[in-house]
């Protein structure tokens, strides 16, 4: 009798799941970035639409319906300050103006730290020591003071604030781009192009640029929220934005003369810079975990 073998069916290699494998990475936003969101999503509707909208007129002035509260003439939705001016026009003003000027500051300290870090980390020697040098005599001066002491000389402006803001917060892009620089310099990806002729100019624009360029979006998202306190607490003083061009900070002390009888004048635009501040922090939050996350897994990869 012949036995009958049972043919066995082969099994299909299930391939292991290792390290190296690529895994698909979903983007998880936090539920304080969607906060953050639709905070900065109201300022900046309210920045773009209230000037479209008609009779958009910031610095007219109607003595007769001056002290309006909020809610109570159609006209003037947000009310009117002590000059008849409407609030919600001098708010969406203010808005475009000190948001402008904040981003401007930050673009100037990002383009001069980021230059001055790289330079100092990649060549190192004296220029280094003397990058550290003014980061540490700019560190020691007080900007407030350095502002106060500039108009005594020069007349208060948007354009000066501006300027000594834009000059002096630049320390934290040089330092920590100056460190990341000194240590891709010694990579071989960085060194290889230079022994076979490459071009000094051609490496640091094309692999320690972007290399660096993460790391100076962590430090302006973080200092976006700091420069609008800034800019606002300088107009408070009356060292930035000149009056009759509204700005947060002018308003707020502006309205503080009437804050216990008419608050709305300085609660309005402290809430419309509250929305931008938290909105700023929030999502800067978010966009600097996805940004180290990134960095850390190019660092895993080399």
């Amino acid at each position: 009798m012949t036995a009958q073998l049972t043919p066995i069916t082969p099994i299909t290699p299930v391939t292991p799941v290792t390290s190296a494998t690529p895994v698909p990475r979903r983007l998880r936003l936090r539920p304080g970035a969607v906060v953050g969101a639709i905070m900065i999503g109201a300022v900046l509707l309210l920045t773009a639409i209230v000037p479209m909208l008609p009779g958009f007129d910031p610095m007219g002035q109607d003595l007769r319906a001056a002290m309006l509260p909020p809610f109570t003439d159609p006209a003037h939705p947000l009310g009117t300050d002590a000059l008849g001016r409407d609030l919600l026009d001098r708010i969406a003003l203010a808005s475009a103006v000190t948001l402008g000027m904040t981003v401007l500051i930050v673009v100037m300290n990002a383009l001069i730290g980021s230059t001055v870090g790289i330079l100092a980390g990649y060549f190192g020697g004296r220029l280094e020591a003397l990058v550290t040098l003014l980061s540490n005599v700019t560190l020691a001066m007080p900007v407030v003071l350095l502002l106060i002491a500039i108009c005594a000389v020069l007349r208060p402006s948007a354009g000066l604030t501006i300027l000594v803001l834009g000059c002096t917060w630049w320390v934290g892009y040089a330092r920590v781009t100056r460190n990341v620089a000194a240590s891709l310099r010694r990579q071989d990806f960085v060194v290889s192009p230079l022994t076979q002729g490459g071009d000094t100019i051609w490496v640091l624009t094309r692999h320690i640029v972007p290399n660096i360029w993460p790391h100076t979006l962590i430090i302006a998202a973080t200092d976006l929220a700091t420069i609008v306190l800034i800019t606002s607490s300088l107009e408070y003083l009356g060292l930035g934005v000149q009056p009759p061009v509204p700005s947060w900070g002018g308003m707020i002390f502006d309205g503080q003369r009437h804050l216990g009888s008419d608050p709305w004048l300085s609660l309005l635009p402290g809430i419309v810079m509250l929305l931008a501040v938290g909105g700023v922090q929030f999502l800067s939050q978010q966009f600097t975990a996805e940004t180290r996350g990134s960095l850390l897994r190019k660092g895993g990869m080399r």
